[in-house]
C-alpha cells in the first residue's frame, strides 16, 4: 500500500502519461486540490521531488511551468500504476478528457525572450494550435524593454500578424 505522499506523486505521473500534451502546474493543482487529495504545499513538494528525481521535466515559458513525463517517469509509473485506485485513475481520465477538449480548441501564443551572445535580446513568438506550430518567429530586440514589450503584445497582435504574413506570401 502506497503512502499518501507517494500517491500524490503517482497521480501526477499518471496525469502526465495520459495527457495529450504537457500540463501546467495550475492544471495539475486544480485536479488534486479540487478533490482535496492534499494541500498545495504537499503537492508542490511532490512535484519538486519528481523533477529532482528526473521522473518529470519542467519547462518554464512566460512565467508558466509546464511538466512532461520522462522515460524514467514512464517506467516508474508502469511498476507502480496498480497502486492507484481505479477510482482515481477514472477521475484523472475524466478530468483530462473534459479539459483536453478545451486545450485542443485553444490556441496558445507563447512568447519568451533571452539574452543572446551578441548582447541583444532574442524573442521567440509562437502560435500553436492543437499541438501544431503555425508560426515560430524569432526576432532580435534592441533592448530588454523592447523584448518585454514584444512578449506582452504578441498574444493580442499575433492573429493580425499571421494574417498579414499569409496575405503577403500567398
Amino acid at each position: 500500500m502506497a503512502t499518501p505522499f507517494t500517491t500524490y506523486k503517482l497521480i501526477v505521473l499518471y496525469m502526465l502519461k495520459h495527457s495529450e500534451s504537457s500540463l501546467t502546474n495550475s492544471q495539475i493543482s486544480e485536479f488534486i486540490l479540487d478533490r482535496e487529495y492534499t494541500n498545495y504545499f504537499h503537492l508542490q513538494q511532490a512535484i519538486s521531488e519528481l523533477v529532482e528525481a528526473e521522473l518529470i521535466e519542467k519547462h518554464t515559458l512566460s512565467n508558466t511551468s509546464y511538466y512532461c513525463l520522462t522515460e524514467d517517469g514512464n517506467n516508474t509509473l508502469s511498476y507502480f500504476e496498480k497502486e492507484l485506485s481505479s477510482d482515481i485513475r477514472k477521475e484523472v481520465t475524466e478530468y483530462l478528457k473534459s479539459t483536453g477538449y478545451e486545450m485542443q480548441q485553444r490556441i496558445l501564443t507563447p512568447a519568451d525572450y533571452y539574452a543572446n551572445s551578441q548582447g541583444n535580446y532574442a524573442v521567440r513568438c509562437q502560435i500553436i494550435e492543437r499541438s501544431t506550430s503555425l508560426v515560430d518567429l524569432n526576432l532580435v530586440a534592441p533592448n530588454l524593454e523592447a523584448a518585454k514589450s514584444i512578449c506582452k503584445n504578441w498574444p493580442d497582435k499575433c492573429q493580425e500578424i499571421y494574417a498579414k504574413i499569409m496575405e503577403e506570401l500567398l
